[in-house]
């Protein structure tokens, strides 16, 4: 067999060999990853990791599995590591000194959260799940599902993405945790209910439109009309009654219609006047926003980021110029 024949070479220390075996897997490895600890930067981390200490115990490599649940027992092992750490990104103080915001709702806990780039997500949504997979692959590369995995404990959200995202049986997930079916079934029955409490305020919600489509078109469209045209009416009119808007790395949330909408009146309100570039992050219409100065230059503000609900949207998720680089957006574009 072709993998036999890869195996044996890269043992022997090809290094070309062992690539060629694990890039059909890298794509899917990075996902899970970013599924596990809600950060690009994170993920690529536990990625290089996973890798290096692939190829560095290819030796001891059984095969009693595939190689493709090999490289996710020890991805899934590096990102518990690092959930363990505690090392994640701390909350950042608002430092829009030309902007206040109104009061938050209150303060979020996932500060360190970054979108995912579409581009990054080619060929990985078309790989067969297990059998035991209970999800779309679209909802589990959403924000809303990402964020809602970070609040469970770590070996909870570890078995849940493995066994309820991916597919994988119990056993082969007691194996790569080294722990029991027991153990296993336990820690899902948690982590389900967990996360369905965390989700149950999307339930009454109408379902997203299919990315791309018509009705996902004109809902964006109107979204960036009113947003470019400072139109805070038209704006508002396209938001769910329980809309919600997060920053992170800044932590602050509001949640309904009354604090979004003053917090646009600021934003928007005040003569501000944005132009918006479109991409597409974890599954998701976003779009660089970009302020414009006296002098014409327009400099980049943040990532923004919508869930949509029918043909409402009930979620903006705003993140900092940081991200910019992974949709490659520039950080200022040039006067018109």
């Amino acid at each position: 067999m072709v993998t036999d024949d890869l195996i044996d070479r890269a043992r022997a220390g090809d290094g070309d060999a062992f690539q060629e075996l694990i890039e059909p897997h890298r794509r899917e490895l990075q996902v899970h990853c970013y599924r596990m600890l809600g950060s690009l930067q994170d993920a690529e981390d536990a990625l290089q990791e996973t890798l290096t200490a692939a190829w560095q115990g290819l030796g001891g490599f059984e095969e009693r599995a595939s190689i493709r649940t090999w490289l996710y027992r020890i991805a899934t092992t590096r990102c518990l590591n690092a959930r363990r750490s505690a090392s994640r990104r701390p909350a950042k103080e608002w430092d829009i000194a030309e902007y206040q915001p109104p009061e938050p709702t209150r303060f979020g806990e996932i500060v360190w959260l970054e979108p995912f780039p579409d581009a990054l997500l080619e060929g990985v949504m078309d790989v067969p799940l297990g059998p035991e997979a209970r999800y779309e692959q679209a909802e589990t590369i959403s924000l809303a599902f990402v964020t809602a995995l970070q609040v469970l404990p770590p070996r909870q959200l570890a078995v849940l993405v493995l066994r309820d995202v991916l597919g994988f049986h119990a056993s082969e997930v007691a194996e790569m945790l080294d722990s029991t079916i027991d153990s296993v079934n336990s820690l899902l029955k948690r982590a389900r209910a967990g996360l369905q409490r965390r989700m149950s305020t999307g339930a009454v919600r109408g379902p997203a439109p299919a990315p791309d489509s018509p009705s996902e078109r004109v809902t964006v469209a109107e979204f960036v009309r009113a947003y470019e045209s400072g139109d805070l009416d038209a704006l508002v009119a396209l938001l769910t009654d329980d809309v919600f808007l997060s920053m992170p790395p800044f932590p602050l949330e509001y949640e309904g219609l009354d604090v979004v909408t003053r917090f646009y009146a600021s934003m928007i309100g005040s003569g501000r006047r944005f132009d918006l570039v479109p991409t597409r992050a974890n599954g998701q219409p976003a779009f660089g926003a970009y302020l414009r100065a006296p002098s014409g230059i327009r400099h980049g503000t943040g990532l923004l980021v919508l869930t949509l609900a029918g043909d409402r949207i009930c979620s903006v998720t705003r993140f900092d110029t940081s991200v910019f680089p992974w949709f490659g957006l520039p950080r200022s574009l040039p006067s018109r």
